[in-house]
């Protein structure tokens, strides 16, 4: 029998008018020369520009002479190059040299999906039955880069989805690097991306037990001073250093609405996208609540699987993931332990469904096979859709499968809650195919979610379409649990 699903009429689509202002990256030569010309223009000709300038974005950005400044500060080197000394030129001409090396970039503007849902730490002023939402989504823009984006809204007790106006003015983060790391484990994870031990040691043997960034940037960058150091070798050190800056933590502005903060890649180990984040509400043993995402650093050539922890969604904290079985995509949390320890589902061979355990949030040795490709649909390979939802009859777990045609469709198992290796029951059909609306788009065929939501028992599906947008389904609980358990 087959499940039925309703799928609501809202659908979010890709918006042009989500700008960021980052940094315009030229190269040595062309810095200093554009900088040389605007030095040498004109106080009259600057005042009137940067007027012009100033007219036509100031309503766009949230303060964008501060950004300015920002960007100027970037290039102040060139100036000490020339025997220049920054801080003596005005206000307007450092507002200026930094808005020359400003550009817009639509981060939402080629698609808007994966979409990940999840109860918002404020559930004030509501009525009975309502619940308030937050929604992730992975929004692309130029390039195909990857942002994590956020809009919130409200279930209603008949299960309306209704979100908020969105904010016009994009908001970066301040980012703050303190991470302090240990010795033992920097070695394990350098282990894994195979680093010789012997480039590794040169580094490590000059460190302490514990260390933040700056030491060990310091380190690194002494030497890449070796001018008889190989490119190899070079290629490690640096390599070495991108493990180090995969660290780091970030800071809204608490005058910002949730949609105007955007999670844009600023490091090196993410600059080509911030991928599939699975965000859960995790609630530990005293009731304590938090909530983590499991995403996908990438750089252009390499991922790396990698955990963001907040509480407010203003202050985030991303970290590696280490451990032999932390590998690839599709890494779920369960949103509590389970017998005194973390649990996470893997697809660390990218076909099969694992399942994890550890007594430490990021560090992953053991995997377990739990679920392998049977049905037709399935055949090429199963991931998870998002972390498990617990329910009285067990785990459920909303699955993906890669069929013919490489058609993605989405569907669902149930785990036993105290032993979730034990699956207790799997649909036979598809729970989301995509019909003939879904399928066109960035990548045909593709229905996908990264995380659901149990309200007024109903399962509260969001799902990407195609790559390209995002829509909502909604399932009776109870109908889709009988089945499954009817297919144990």
């Amino acid at each position: 029998m087959a499940v039925t699903v309703e799928r609501k009429k809202i659908q979010f689509l890709p918006d042009s008018r989500k700008v960021i202002a980052r940094f315009f990256d030229l190269n040595s030569m062309r810095t200093t020369e554009l900088v040389l010309r605007i030095l040498h223009m004109p106080n009259k000709e600057t005042e009137i520009t940067l007027n012009q300038i100033l007219r036509d974005f100031s309503k766009r950005h949230r303060n964008i002479t501060r950004i300015f400044k920002k960007h100027f500060n970037k290039v102040r080197h060139v100036l000490e190059n020339l025997g220049i000394d920054p801080d003596g030129l005005s206000e307007r001409k450092k507002l200026l040299i930094g808005s020359y090396f400003t550009m817009e970039y639509a981060l939402e503007s080629a698609a808007f999906f994966n979409p990940s849902i999840m109860e918002d730490p404020d559930q004030s002023a509501l009525n009975n039955g309502e619940k308030r939402i937050i929604v992730s989504f992975r929004a692309t823009g130029e390039g195909h880069i990857s942002s994590l984006v956020f809009r919130r809204g409200i279930i209603d007790s008949k299960n309306n989805l209704k979100f908020s106006p969105t904010g016009n003015l994009i908001d970066e983060a301040e980012r703050i690097k303190k991470h302090t790391y240990t010795k033992k484990i920097f070695e394990k994870k350098l282990e894994e991306m195979g680093i010789p031990v012997n480039l590794s040691d040169q580094v490590l043997e000059r460190l302490p037990e514990k260390f933040v960034y700056p030491e060990i940037k310091r380190t690194v960058q002494e030497l890449l001073e070796n001018n008889e150091m190989t490119i190899e070798r070079q290629k490690v050190l640096k390599e070495i250093l991108w493990l180090a800056d995969s660290h780091y933590e970030l800071k809204f502005s608490l005058d910002t609405d949730i949609s105007e903060r955007a999670i844009f890649p600023i490091m090196e180990t993410e600059k080509q996208g911030i991928e599939d984040a699975r965000f859960v509400r995790f609630t530990d043993s005293k009731g304590n609540v938090d909530y983590y995402a499991t995403y996908t650093g990438y750089d252009g050539y390499t991922i790396i699987p990698k955990l963001l922890h907040t509480k407010d969604f203003f202050h985030f904290r991303s970290m590696p993931l280490f451990g032999r079985y932390a590998q690839d995509k599709n890494l779920a949390l369960f949103p509590r332990k389970i017998n005194g320890k973390y649990a996470m589902l893997s697809r660390y061979d990218g076909q099969n469904n694992y399942i994890m355990y550890s007594s430490q949030i990021n560090i992953w040795e053991q995997a377990r096979i739990i679920q392998e490709p049977t049905r037709p649909w399935e055949l090429i390979q199963v991931g998870n859709g998002g972390s498990p939802l617990e329910t009285e009859k067990g785990w459920l777990l909303i699955t993906h499968g890669v069929g013919p045609v490489r058609r993605y469709s989405l569907g669902a198992c149930l785990l036993d809650l105290e032993n979730p290796t034990k699956v207790i029951g799997s649909l036979k059909e598809p729970l989301l195919v995509p019909n003939e609306k879904e399928r066109e788009g960035y990548v045909p065929n593709v229905v996908y979610t990264c995380g659901a939501m149990i309200h007024n028992d109903h399962l509260i599906l969001p799902y990407a379409m195609a790559d390209y947008s995002s829509g909502f389904a909604l399932v009776d609980l109870d109908e889709l649990l009988e089945e499954l358990l009817s297919n144990g």
